[in-house]
């Protein structure tokens, strides 16, 4: 038990430097200045997408009201009614206007893949023709889908063996607990799809599963921190309700963001962590298995380094063949990574002199390693510690006396 407490802690670490690595308080507050440009763009765009269709009508009033209900702390009543007089407004733009609309509302949709692409540091994000179709799929589709699924859950509730006097046992709490099923549903949904690499649908849904929960603790608090310390209405007034709603919007995107560090460190191994190598010895590392294989004529890719007993997280390769390739020590082929410049004319020193990574201390290196330079580089480490210490041994107060008489 105690191991598997420490290892929880060290995850929880390692996602927070993670998080703060990833600038996610900074990338919050880009969203949320975003999101408040483009909430009412977007909401347009669902109205007119549900007002198409005769069977969806009014059902769009009824998905806002039922998400400021139910994901909106109690101080959003305010702004629903400022949104909605916006959209009454918006609907009697031109086409032109409405392109305006929609432009801002696929800006809103790029801000959050950048967000998610610099989390799972993906290189090259969506571009062109399917960055287009998933964008417009969501703004279509979405709405749409959304419509049918709350038009058929409106349905159903209407039953009367779910909502009369015969009701079945345990159904009032399935519908109490909705809101909470549909916003993980949406989360694993948004954390699946928007990074531009593969994220597997367990993971996706741990982390949809995480924010969900964590958003609806935050809701009730941010409730009850508004009720009992009524600061915001002292100061602002009548105007205190937008700090508000841009505060919980910043707190939002701060769960959200955090659920995708979580996802993405799901997805690097445990294992990998556990071993807590340092990046040069990681490096040093895949050098090798790309100079065997070079050697043998083939190319590799991440499954080569796992294959070859290294469970190396997709993020910390990436990192890695970004300075290799700055390095021009490696290249892309249309199979994976190669070798493009001789070993034999790069020396370790280069590495090390060139490596954004510090020298690795000999306290944080394993004693043993199944690598073949291993223990010479382990020794060689050693020696240069001797030798440093013996050249820069003397106290500090000597050295600058000695600097001062010359």
């Amino acid at each position: 038990m105690p191991e598997r407490v420490g290892k929880f802690l060290d995850f929880c670490l390692f996602l927070m430097r993670r998080f703060l690595a990833d600038q996610g308080p900074h990338s919050a507050a880009a969203l949320t200045y975003t999101t408040l440009f483009a909430v009412v763009p977007m909401m347009t765009v669902t109205f007119a997408m549900l007002a198409a269709i005769p069977a969806f009508q009014g059902v769009g009033e009824q998905i806002q009201a039922y998400i400021f209900r139910n994901f909106i702390p109690s101080t959003g009543a305010t702004i629903q009614e400022y949104l909605t007089a916006f959209i009454s407004q918006a609907r009697q733009l031109t086409w032109i206007g409405v392109g305006f609309l929609i432009v801002t509302a696929f800006m809103m949709l790029l801000t959050i893949e950048k967000a998610f692409n610099l989390i799972w540091r993906v290189r090259q994000p969506r571009r062109g023709m399917s960055s287009f179709l998933l964008y417009w799929a969501i703004l279509s589709l979405g709405p749409l889908l959304l419509g049918a699924g709350f038009a058929v859950s409106t349905y159903i509730t209407s039953l009367s063996l779910i909502s009369g006097p015969h009701a079945l046992l345990g159904v009032g709490m399935v519908l109490k607990v909705m809101p909470l099923l549909l916003s993980i549903a949406a989360f694993t949904l948004i954390y699946a799809a928007v990074p531009n690499t593969r994220v597997p649908l367990r993971h996706a849904l741990a982390g949809g599963s995480f924010a969900a929960v964590l958003l609806e603790a935050a809701r009730q608090a941010f409730g009850l921190y508004v009720s009992y310390f009524p600061s915001y209405q002292l100061i602002y007034g009548a105007f205190a309700t937008v700090p508000l709603f841009l505060l919980w919007i910043y707190l939002s995107w701060l769960i959200v963001l955090f659920g995708a560090e979580l996802v993405c460190g799901l997805s690097s191994s445990q294992h990998w962590r556990s071993r807590r190598l340092p990046r040069l010895i990681v490096v040093l590392i895949v050098l090798r298995i790309l100079y065997e294989n070079q050697r043998a004529g083939r190319e590799i890719r991440l499954r080569h380094v796992h294959q070859a007993g290294w469970s190396l997280p997709e993020d910390e390769w990436d990192e890695i063949l970004e300075f290799l390739e700055r390095e021009k020590l490696v290249c892309r082929t249309s199979n994976g990574w190669v070798l493009c410049r001789d070993l034999g004319e790069y020396s370790l020193d280069q590495l090390l002199r060139n490596n954004p990574w510090p020298l690795t201390r000999l306290d944080l290196l394993p004693d043993h390693l199944e690598e073949p330079w291993y223990p010479t580089f382990r020794r060689s480490l050693e020696l240069l510690g001797q030798e440093q210490a013996s050249l820069f041994g003397g106290s500090l107060a000597d050295w600058l006396k000695a600097g001062s008489a010359g």
